[in-house]
């Protein structure tokens, strides 16, 4: 759980500290990892998808705008990692099933529920993606990483009416789609 003192802490790494940002790193490391858990099913997964948070957060603290918290840009960082890691999986499968024998991958449904499902969720949002990308990023922020209204309205920039309305229409789109399947 992200506290004041990571607040303090990005502030300072934000203007350029870098032992407080090490400090930040080092800091909210668990909790990314945690939460790149809840998207991907696969731990190695989530923990590349952590390291690519980390990268990141790094290379790109200096243009955190304190207009907001600290952790909900982290949500924001995190929720996209993680899904860019599902995606460059999900590539890189397809590509190594080709060079080799035709031999099928394991299909985690088959193996896992919570992991089918996972990847079910992350194929919905792809194919929301691709045809209203406008409505993926609150309907993650708002039920996996748990914002309230109020935070994802600030961190997207829309009233908070129009965070609601889209969160409704994703989860629409992706109750359709997961039924489908």
């Amino acid at each position: 759980m992200l506290t004041d003192h990571h607040e303090v802490l990005a502030g300072r790494a934000a203007a350029g500290d870098r032992t407080a940002l090490n400090d930040l790193l080092g800091a909210i490391r668990p909790d990314v990892l945690r939460r790149c858990a809840r998207f991907l099913p696969c731990y190695q997964d989530a923990e590349e998808a952590c390291q690519d948070v980390l990268v990141q957060v790094a290379r790109h603290i200096g243009g955190f705008e304190s207009r907001s918290r600290f952790s909900t840009w982290l949500h924001v960082v995190t929720a996209n990692s993680a899904r860019q890691t599902y995606r460059s999986l999900k590539r890189r499968a397809v590509e190594q099933a080709h060079d080799v024998l035709p031999v099928e991958p394991a299909d985690p449904r088959t193996t896992s529920v919570i992991a089918g499902s996972r990847l079910d969720l992350l194929e919905a949002l792809d194919r929301l993606e691709a045809r209203r990308p406008d409505l993926v990023a609150p309907m993650v922020l708002r039920d996996v990483c748990q914002l309230d209204y109020r935070e994802i309205a600030a961190q997207l920039g829309i009233a908070e009416g129009t965070v609601k309305s889209r969160i409704h229409q994703a989860r629409a789109d992706v109750r359709e789609y997961l039924l489908a399947v």
